[in-house]
């Protein structure tokens, strides 16, 4: 195609700025532009005026930038260090360091009594806690998305977010938890549908959802639409999976939920006690607070206080039994592998200590103390990193906090960053090296079956068990 000398002169100017980031150059288009027409020889009459009522794409116009993203700290909410008239009177005078301490230390404790008074309520209130948590979080993150992409003025997003909360929790916790409901459903067939078809009932409500969204798309919106669909489906991804986890923990005996979340508290605090009095060396550009005297003390401190906690803990039925067979057994429920006694040998140089004191080099104790310092060690090293992912997102998006629910501490996110990743390894670790078949579950599954199906199984298994000598051949 042939371009006169004045084509060409647009065309570049056109790319120059695109380069420099103006993506509306239509005032310059030829089209439109009656100078450029009458100066290339070109009939103006001839070419179409552009519609002014046309919609045009504000895309460009609505994604961040750092100049919007400077200003989000004043729209959201954010943590302040207030507690009242009466309260803010009585700290005035304190420096600012020392006012956050208290207040953060106030909040603290109220935090840890009101978690101990829900872990004494037993298993059901604790995923309770673990559901409204969830939310909570939840909204925070998606209220920060609203903000960054202005979705306010977008159609059905902040409705269609919390309906694929809804799916996601519907599915999730109906497949992790159906064999503990399956049994009180199967005994009188009410709701057994829900049982056979969950998935597809699952998947109906996702595509739902998903038509939904389709069609709620407008013009000029495009770009942000699918930016917050993407973001809520990453915020239920690191939410709503990670929650999932905790609650099947839960299951397995309160022991495995407890003993975790009391490390991630207690290496929170005591990184921040050494990080405030010892604190000199800085440890990771995304939380400049951090220090490496904060990080070593918290997790030696940790450890300890993990060993401690477990032995407390290890003999108590309430705690350490799996939730199905303390609801049946109570205090009376079998003891799990993990909480039997083992002879352990002391290894080498720790021996000669043994054999000084004229003893046996062995040591009894249940297989979960030595769980317990896996966990403290993933609790003081990697569990922090969770802690320093949320402070990177802070960061990227200019906030100091997800929230300000808690006076000193900001909002739930804040304080669950390290529960979520500690609660998805040790959800891993369970699956891989504690938890063991159900008997009790299995042979209820093949009494669901049919008759011709439970003969078959009965003939295989009996004939498997004379021939490895189980029992005696007929």
């Amino acid at each position: 195609m042939d371009m006169n000398k004045y084509e060409l002169t647009f065309f570049c100017v056109a790319v120059l700025l695109r380069r420099q980031g103006v993506s509306n150059v239509g005032a310059l288009q030829m089209s439109n532009s009656p100078e450029l027409r009458h100066r290339g020889g070109g009939d103006a009459d001839a070419v179409p005026i552009q519609d002014p009522k046309q919609v045009v794409s504000s895309d460009d116009e609505e994604m961040p930038t750092e100049e919007k993203l400077e200003g989000l700290s004043k729209i959201l909410p954010q943590s302040t260090d207030r507690l009242g008239s009466v309260l803010d009177s009585w700290l005035e005078s304190l420096p600012d360091r020392w006012r956050n301490w208290i207040v953060r230390g106030i909040f603290t404790i109220f935090m840890i009594g009101f978690f101990s008074f829900v872990v004494n309520r037993g298993a059901f209130w604790l995923m309770v806690l673990v559901l409204v948590i969830q939310l909570k979080c939840f909204n925070e993150i998606i209220g920060i998305g609203l903000v960054v992409y202005r979705g306010f003025d977008l159609p059905w997003f902040r409705t269609l977010s919390w309906y694929f909360l809804f799916t996601s929790n519907y599915f999730f916790f109906g497949e992790g938890l159906i064999d503990y409901w399956s049994i009180v459903l199967r005994k009188d067939e009410f709701l057994g549908f829900m049982i056979t078809y969950h998935r597809l009932i699952s998947f109906t409500l996702y595509i739902g959802g998903f038509v939904w969204f389709v069609l709620s798309l407008r013009k000029g919106f495009y770009m942000r639409q699918f930016s917050l669909f993407a973001w809520t489906h990453v915020s239920l991804l690191l939410i709503v999976t990670q929650s999932f986890m905790i609650v099947q923990n839960i299951l397995q005996g309160l022991i495995w939920f407890l003993v975790p979340v009391s490390m991630i508290i207690c290496c929170d605090i005591m990184s921040y006690v050494f990080g405030f009095f010892f604190g000199k060396t800085p440890l990771i550009k995304l939380s400049p607070k951090k220090t490496w005297e904060g990080f070593i003390g918290g997790a030696f401190s940790t450890v300890v206080f993990g060993l401690l906690l477990s032995y407390a803990l290890v003999r108590n039925p309430f705690f350490i039994c799996p939730i199905e067979n303390y609801n049946e057994a109570g205090q009376n429920c079998t003891f799990p592998l993990a909480f039997v006694d083992v002879d352990y040998t002391v290894p080498r140089p720790f021996s000669a200590f043994y054999k000084a004191l004229k003893r046996e080099p062995v040591v009894h104790l249940p297989p979960f103390i030595l769980h317990s310092v896996i966990m403290a060690l993933f609790a003081s090293i990697i569990g922090p990193f969770g802690g320093f992912f949320a402070s990177g997102f802070k960061r990227a998006f200019k906030i100091k906090d997800f929230g300000d629910i808690i006076p000193g501490h900001g909002g739930l996110m804040d304080r669950f960053d390290c529960q979520l990743l500690m609660g998805t390894f040790m959800n891993i670790y369970i699956q891989t090296f504690i938890r063991v078949p159900n008997w009790n579950r299995l042979v209820q599954q093949i009494l669901w079956l049919p008759v011709d199906d439970q003969l078959n199984i009965y003939t295989h298994l009996k004939d498997q068990l004379e021939r490895s000598g189980v029992i005696a051949a007929v």
